[in-house]
């Protein structure tokens, strides 16, 4: 009898070790993503505003492109980098009607973009595409593509648009944030902010169900970069000086006030993806620490071959004046010729607001491997639930 329960307890512990390797082995195979839809603000718009609006022009995009793509940098953002990575195409933006191709995805992010509906125009600041709206676009997309598929002719569709079942083998990424915390910002100062990054939070986890409920199972959520490290928002950079104050800056020249609104709402943003989790056991959320990767960039500026964090590479930004990239003014009766620096790669800050590409490669790279990942694993293996 005790030969055969230790007998027992061996092909117990085979099949468990069988049962563990197996899951491993799962969880080892990449998904094998058909596509990529994207979804934020001007940190991965890949031409929205530029086709919508006014379009972009040189010096952005010289260092890739060699002309202006519709991207707030001197060449690719980091949903290129992604995408690249994956072995897709560089995602199109999905208003723009000339030259573009959605075989393996489409790009949603427009500028100026917002979680929860601004008070504002585009001449003030705002923009109509605000998240809630960028989901209506894919909602949109993703039946009138399958309409298509449904024709008997389909082949000149095949070529570009994704298949019906693409949609669920897709990764849906998304990168906004920073535009709503600049509002608060703005608008509440130091105090009152908590209740308004709040209310922001739970929109954005509304629209999440949203996608969920249109059929996406498998989401990469980057949470917002350190706002106060933004050389725009710098003393040095800006009319209000506060330099004098205690705490007012951190270590990196970074404004604290500002980058705890943005760990405020990146913790709560973390509470609703583990709530996400449990309320949709079929889909998979990854939490991305961009805060924490982008500051260890901006800690390490010198030791990574970069200027000063502080220092702009394309733009005017003195005494409190702003002229962007691109723009000429007169300022106290100067004019003022916003050309763009010599080596772009060294700098981490392209136009005081958006990074360079250089900074945006150092930044996907840190990322794409799960490093900065709740739960920690390389963007191929995201759909593993």
């Amino acid at each position: 009898m005790g030969s055969l329960t230790h007998f027992t307890t061996i092909v117990l512990l085979i099949s468990g070790f069988l049962s563990i390797q197996a899951e491993e082995n799962k969880s080892s195979k990449p998904c094998e993503f058909k596509a990529i839809f994207n979804f934020g603000d001007s940190n991965s718009d890949t031409g929205c505003m530029s086709a919508a609006f006014y379009p972009a022009i040189l010096p952005y995009g010289r260092t890739f492109f060699h002309e202006a793509v519709g991207r707030a940098s001197d060449g690719r953002l980091i949903i290129d980098f992604i995408a690249k990575h994956l072995g897709l195409p560089l995602l199109s933006a999905y208003i723009n009607s000339i030259g573009t191709s959605y075989r393996h995805g489409a790009n949603f992010a427009a500028g100026s973009s917002t979680i929860r509906r601004q008070n504002k125009t585009f001449f003030d600041g705002g923009t109509p595409f605000t998240l809630e709206v960028q989901i209506e676009q894919f909602y949109q997309f993703k039946t009138r593509t399958g309409k298509f598929f449904l024709k008997a002719n389909k082949s000149s569709y095949t070529r570009h648009f994704p298949r019906p079942e693409d949609f669920d083998k897709a990764i849906y990424t998304f990168d906004i944030g920073q535009n709503d915390i600049a509002d608060v910002i703005n608008k509440f100062g130091k105090e009152d902010s908590q209740a308004s990054i709040s209310n922001i939070v739970d929109y954005f986890a509304k629209q999440f169900q949203s996608l969920h409920y249109f059929g996406a199972r498998t989401f990469w959520i980057h949470n917002t970069g350190p706002i106060g490290c933004l050389p725009v928002a710098m003393p040095m950079h800006n009319a209000k000086n506060h330099i004098s104050e205690a705490g007012y800056l951190d270590k990196n020249g970074c404004v604290n006030y500002q980058n705890d609104m943005a760990k405020d709402f990146n913790e709560k943003l973390k509470d609703v993806v583990v709530k996400l989790r449990t309320m949709f056991p079929d889909a998979s959320f990854t939490y991305v620490d961009m805060f924490s990767a982008k500051y260890e960039l901006i800690s390490n500026a010198n030791k990574q071959g970069f200027v000063e964090p502080s220092r702009i590479c394309c733009g005017y930004h003195e005494f409190g004046y702003h002229v962007y990239c691109g723009n000429n003014a007169t300022i106290n009766g100067k004019q003022i010729f916003t050309s763009s620096c010599e080596d772009p790669s060294k700098y981490i800050s392209w136009d005081g607001v958006h990074y360079t590409e250089a900074a945006n490669q150092w930044i996907a790279n840190r990322i794409l491997d799960g490093s900065f990942s709740d739960p920690p694993l390389l963007i191929e293996h995201a759909c593993h639930i």
